[in-house]
């Protein structure tokens, strides 16, 4: 665990799966304040995913909000009204490399969300792999109320849910719920609250069942799909391809596949 002295922190707990590996579970400890993200706890953030890309067992982070009331309910407006010209750049950079962070992470990261994601939240949710919300999630960019456009990351949003879409969000600082949120691809999975840690707790089974270096060049491979173009694109798939093949992973795997496809054969 991870923490400042007093008031708003970070909680990072390991959790060990045996031969699998490790998952780590992330969650912003500031619940009274709708999990605001201070400019102290968007450095925190960004230096300890930071540090976990580090962990060659690690299989997956989980992101969260503590409480019920909040995912991430954005940056602290407080912390920005105290801005000028000067501290306005070096505030949204930093903001931008935490959610940078979370994208080049070699590992999956679930997005655990319940209550709000606006603002700063929303982009951190656009920036992990994978979001999971419960029925009563909501979430918006609210920013141009405030004076401010949307940026950095909300640039991701487009291909998740279109450019009409994001339009409506960002040009009218709208609040959608969770369902709607699911219909337009912002999110991969909608629960009710009741069953959003077993939903969480099955796509990590999923992932853990997968060969844990295919994951990671898959990820690898996802984000540069995000740049490239056609051509690249599948120029670097072709090298992905052969570098799994580096190890021995391919191998066992098919291995295991094939020794139970003809076990099956054999009992029938």
């Amino acid at each position: 665990m991870t923490k400042t002295a007093t008031g708003p922190r970070l909680l990072l707990g390991i959790e060990e799966r045996g031969a699998a590996g490790r998952v780590a579970r992330l969650a912003v400890d500031h619940p009274g304040k709708l999990n605001i993200l201070t400019r102290g706890l968007i450095e925190e953030l960004a230096e300890m995913v930071e540090g976990l890309a580090g962990d060659g067992g690690l299989r997956a982070l989980v992101l969260t909000g503590a409480g019920e009331r909040a995912f991430i309910g954005g940056a602290d407006i407080r912390d920005m009204a105290a801005l000028d010209g000067a501290g306005a750049a070096p505030f949204i950079t930093a903001l931008h490399r935490a959610c940078d962070a979370l994208r080049r992470l070699p590992v999956p990261v679930i997005a655990r969300i319940h209550g709000y994601a606006l603002g700063a939240g929303l982009e951190i949710a656009a920036a992990c792999d994978l979001r999971i919300a419960s029925e009563h999630a909501r979430f918006g960019m609210p920013e141009v109320k405030v004076g401010i456009p949307s940026v950095i990351e909300a640039a991701l949003l487009p291909s998740l849910i279109g450019w009409g879409r994001t339009r409506r969000l960002l040009l009218t600082a709208e609040t959608i719920d969770a369902r709607r949120a699911e219909r337009w691809g912002l999110v991969e999975w909608c629960v009710p609250a009741a069953q959003l840690d077993a939903a969480v707790g099955e796509l990590l089974d999923a992932i853990l069942a997968c060969g844990a270096n295919a994951i990671r060049l898959q990820k690898a491979l996802i984000r540069e799909w995000e740049e490239l173009p056609m051509a690249q694109a599948i120029a670097r798939g072709i090298d992905s391809f052969a570098a799994a093949f580096a190890g021995d992973e391919p191998q066992r795997m098919m291995g295991t596949f094939l020794a139970k496809a003809a076990a099956r054969k054999k009992a029938r």
